[in-house]
This record gives C-alpha cells, structure tokens and sequence, in this order.
C-alpha cells in the first residue's frame, strides 16, 4: 500500500510541474529531486551533478546528434524533397498514399539509428513540411510518426536489444535477427491501419495529383538513388562491422552533405540553418534524458521498480497470466522510465520468474523491446511524445491521442508474437541450425 501510495504521490508530482509550464528535463529532475528528498536518506545534490553528467557524456548516445544532423541537411536540402518525389507516384494507389511515407521511412532509418528519438526526429524533419505542404490531417501525420518512430527499438541495431541481452546473458545477434520479423509485422500493421481508416474517411486523404504508369514510376525513382545510396552506405557500414554507430552517424552526415552539394543545395545558409537546428533538437533531447536519468536513479533508490516486480513474482502466475501482468507492469512504469533504465532495474528480479515459467529468453527480449516501444508514446515520459512536442508545437497531449492508435496496434503486435512465438523464434533457431 506505502508503494503504491509513493507512486500516485510522484505521478501527480510529475503532472503539477509539468502543467506548470516547467521545461520537460526540469520537471523530471524536479520530481526526481522530490523523490530523493522524501522517501530515501540519499543526499540529492551529489547525485543529480553526477548523474546529470554521466547522462550527458555517454559515448553511447552521440550518435544522436549526428543522426538528427543528417536529418536536418537532408530536410533543408533537396534530398528530403527528392526523397517524396521518389516515393510519392509508388504510394498514389495506396490507400492514405503519401502518410505511407512516415511508416516506410521510419523502418528503413530504424535500421540505422537504433534509437526510437533519433527515427523520429530525423524522418520527421523530412517528412512533416511535406505532408503539411500537400494538405494530409495532422493528427495522423503526427501519429505515424510517434507510432513509427518506435521501431528504432525493435529493428534491429538496437540499444535495447544489446542492453538485455547483457543482462539477460543472451546473444545479441540472435536478438538482432529476432527483431526483424516482428519489426516489419509491426510496420505492415501500421500502414494496414493507415489503408483502413483512408478507405473509411476517403474525403480527409488529398487527391493524388495524377496516376502515373510503371515506365514514370520507374524513372522517378532516380530520385532515390542519393537518399538510398545514403542510407545503404550507413547500414551497409554498421552490418559489416566496418564502423559503429556514431561512426556511421557522422558518415551520414557527410554523406548528406556532399550528396547535397553534388546536387547544389548546400549553401552556407542551409549548412548553418541545418546545424543551428540540429544543435537546438539534440539540446532538447539531451535535457530530457538527463532528468530522465537522475529520475530513473530517484526511482532505483526508492527501490519501487524491484518492489513491484517482486509482488508480482509472488503472485504465482501462469505464463500468459504473467506476460500479461508484465505488460501492464511494463506500460505502467514507462510512464516514468525511459527503456533502458526499465530494463536495467527489472531485469534482475524478472528473469528468474521469466526462467522458471519456461518462457524462451529471446523471446521474452523481443516482448521487452515491444513494450519499451509502447513506453515511447505513453505520457508523461513519452520521447517520442516529447520530440514531436518540440518539432510541431502541439501539446504533449494532442500528441499522444495522435498516437493512441499506433500504441493499441503495438498491444495488438504483442498479442499475436504470444500467441504465435514462433514469429520471433523462427529465425533465430534456423540461424542456429545453420
């Protein structure tokens, strides 16, 4: 009962500071600094300089800066126009044709970046001008985004793949290629949705401007080929262990960079106007993780992640009962943990109920991954929420009911991956055979 005291106490702690106007990376130190002061004997100021500053210097996420550079060249140049003028005649006889756009680009990028912000930050600086421009409803422009921006998580590279098999002492690459399946299952859910309510509300869906044949499709496709060629030199560079992420990151950059000057389009205004923006999204971004950061290290010293999972463990549930519980438990505490830090609390004490209940460890990797994705575009700590926040200046949550679909869909993906597991195992155990 204390416990759950404690959390609806530091839910509405949260809520107040944030309706208060205080800046989203404020408002979680700030409830992570009530959290230390009340219900720990922890000192606060030690801890949030050291923690702030760790969060702030990790090697392991500058590649998001980088990423969303690259997305800023690519959205102040022509190779974000050329991008739409590649796909657009492919996606006219789609239903919803160019929000097709968003959920395509989010699954091809997610196979650079591996970090569900830096998908949705860098498609959406190219596509968000784009759609507005040809007149699509923003909620569903911005939905798709937030929604599709989470498979930076589950297509593999991913740091969450990478951080529980770690912790969980599984192999990374079978990870990786358990992701790849129910990733694209994920993304093909998404653009069904997208077809569905296109069929059912045709009048809110802009015209296509004409219907072009194969031949025209084709060779409009030229377009592409620097977008793609880009993106297959940062992928291509990452699989072949040639460079890591941030490596490739800032291969990407100057890729964009070049390809853009190739092309003409790099001007010092647009280099400038690209890293100025750049640097402003990255702060941002770099804020929220901070106090994401020292309110994730308030709640391990609160010891309320552990403490949950341990009542649930001593439920005494079955395999499906106990997914289903986790699932909720999962969503619940991403509405104030970001995806490692729910992995990297949890995991101690939810492996053993997860072994002893004969559930399959890579798959129960790949569920993980899933509702980390959900946590994304859940408030009040949902990235993806925040980043779109700062990038269309719609309120947190506008942003989120724009998503509620998307996350009823990644409820949905985990239903069938428990029904049918094989989805995620098949791959990995034919790799092992192999």
């Amino acid at each position: 009962m204390e416990q759950v005291l404690i959390s609806v106490f530091l839910i509405v702690a949260l809520l107040i500071v944030l309706a208060g106007g205080l800046w989203i990376g404020f408002g979680l130190m700030a409830t992570g600094w009530v959290a230390m002061m009340l219900f720990t004997a922890r000192p606060a100021g030690d801890a949030m300089v050291t923690t702030i500053w760790g969060a702030s210097s990790s090697w392991t996420l500058t590649s998001l800066p980088m990423f969303i550079w690259m997305g800023e060249i690519l959205f102040r140049t022509k190779l974000s126009e050329n991008m739409f003028l590649g796909l657009s005649p492919w996606m006219q006889r789609l239903p919803g044709r160019l929000l097709h756009t968003n959920i395509v680009g989010c699954t091809i990028f997610a196979a650079i970046s591996g970090s569900s912000a830096a998908t949705c930050a860098t498609i959406g600086k190219m596509t968000i001008p784009e759609l507005r421009k040809r007149g699509y409803p923003e909620d569903k422009i911005v939905g798709t985004l937030a929604g599709a921006g989470t498979l930076g998580l589950l297509i593999p590279p991913s740091l969450i793949m990478i951080v529980y098999g770690v912790a969980a002492d599984q192999s990374i690459a079978q990870l990786f290629i358990a992701g790849v399946v129910p990733g694209l299952m994920l993304s093909g859910m998404f653009m069904a949705y997208i077809a569905i309510w296109a069929l059912i509300n045709p009048d809110k869906v802009p015209k296509a401007d004409r219907i072009v044949g194969l031949g025209e499709k084709l060779y409009a496709s030229r377009h592409l080929i620097p977008s793609v060629f880009l993106i297959v030199t940062v992928l291509g560079s990452i699989y072949a262990g040639l460079a890591t992420a941030t490596e490739a990151a800032a291969m990407g950059v100057l890729g964009a960079l070049v390809l853009s000057a190739v092309q003409g389009s790099l001007t010092r205004q647009t280099f400038l106007s690209s890293l100025l923006g750049a640097t402003r999204l990255s702060c941002m971004i770099a804020l929220i993780l901070a106090g994401a950061a020292f309110l994730t290290l308030a709640m391990g010293y609160t010891g309320l992640p552990r403490k949950l999972a341990e009542w649930i463990s001593s439920l005494g549930l079955p395999p499906y009962a106990l997914i289903a519980v986790l699932s909720v438990f999962y969503i619940v505490l991403g509405c104030f943990l970001d995806g490692i830090s729910m992995v990297v609390l949890t995991m101690a004490v939810v492996l053993p109920m997860i072994e002893q209940a004969g559930i399959d460890l890579i798959w129960f990797g790949i569920f993980v991954v899933l509702v980390v994705e959900m946590a994304q575009v859940t408030p009040p700590v949902g990235f993806n929420l925040f980043v779109l926040q700062g990038m269309t200046g719609h309120q947190i949550t506008y942003v989120g009911r724009a998503a509620l679909p998307l996350f009823l869909l990644m409820v949905v993906a985990v239903v069938v991956i428990t029904i049918w597991p094989e989805i995620v195992t098949f791959l990995p155990k034919r790799m092992l055979r192999g």
